[in-house]
């Protein structure tokens, strides 16, 4: 919402609040574009371009507009950033912080330590827990999470007596309007599955003065830390692939070194 309001209001100032729709052309439209994000990243323009779009196809299905209005505009290539990985030191502090609620703190400790996706660390259920063999399966996936003894010390605080249902809660209980599916149920709680949105936001937000655009880190990024941080320590890709889940040694080309064929030797 933040996003098309910056771009409607842009497009406004520039072309004129009271300007009919009916007389706003592409071509007049491209300008405004070269002039507000000309010089911006391919990101940045794609985001003011996909906002554009979302709305010329509101207006076109109410008669409101003849043309595509970002038919001219062609969307811009992204260059892929390294993910750059989150000092050990900084998640020492805030594994230690004591304003960090337990479901965020087992939570992150359980993604850094098994170096698993958020989203399969979320699927999981009480009953998919091994605790004395430190790890728990995504059945979904066929992999088992394996975790250290921080997170082993934080999950029977967080799972209280639970027998089934998910393990990370969301905070109340849904409203007869947004009922999950039973399996995203706790029977005991009556709360749902903790969203991935959610706690996405809630590292954001716990993770901003660690990130130097204060915008904080994601959850991904708390991923390739452990990764970057293991590969550091001497880990070999076979390692990592067993840890985390990666089904190609090439995703791990950032993290250890990848031989090529010409690097062998018969």
């Amino acid at each position: 919402m933040r996003s098309y309001r910056q771009t409607l209001t842009r497009l406004c100032r520039h072309l004129g609040e009271n300007a009919p729709l009916r007389d706003v052309t592409s071509h007049r439209v491209a300008e405004v574009f070269a002039a507000a994000w000309g010089t911006a990243a391919g990101a940045t323009w794609n985001r003011h371009r996909a906002a554009l779009r979302s709305f010329a196809t509101w207006a076109a299905e109410r008669g409101w507009a003849a043309a595509d209005l970002a038919a001219s505009l062609d969307r811009r290539p992204e260059p892929r950033a390294r993910t750059r990985s989150i000092d050990r030191s900084r998640l020492e502090s805030l594994w230690k912080r004591p304003d960090i609620p337990l479901r965020e703190r087992t939570l992150w400790l359980l993604l850094y330590e098994s170096a698993a996706p958020a989203e399969w660390a979320l699927s999981l259920n009480v009953e998919d827990l091994d605790l004395p063999g430190m790890r728990g399966e995504v059945k979904a996936r066929g992999h088992w999470l394996r975790w250290q003894s921080d997170t082993a010390a934080l999950l029977p605080l967080l799972v209280e007596g639970r027998r089934r249902g998910p393990l990370f809660l969301a905070d109340r209980r849904p409203g007869p309007g947004r009922m999950p599916v039973a399996a995203d149920l706790c029977p005991d709680t009556g709360r749902g599955r903790l969203s991935y949105e959610r706690a996405e936001y809630l590292f954001k937000r716990a993770t901003a003065d660690v990130d130097p655009e204060g915008s904080g880190c994601t959850l991904h990024r708390l991923r390739h830390s452990r990764l970057a941080h293991l590969g550091e320590d001497g880990w070999s890709a076979p390692m990592l692939m067993s840890l985390s889940g990666h089904g190609s040694v090439r995703t791990l080309h950032g993290f250890v070194r990848i031989p090529r064929p010409a690097d062998t030797v018969a």
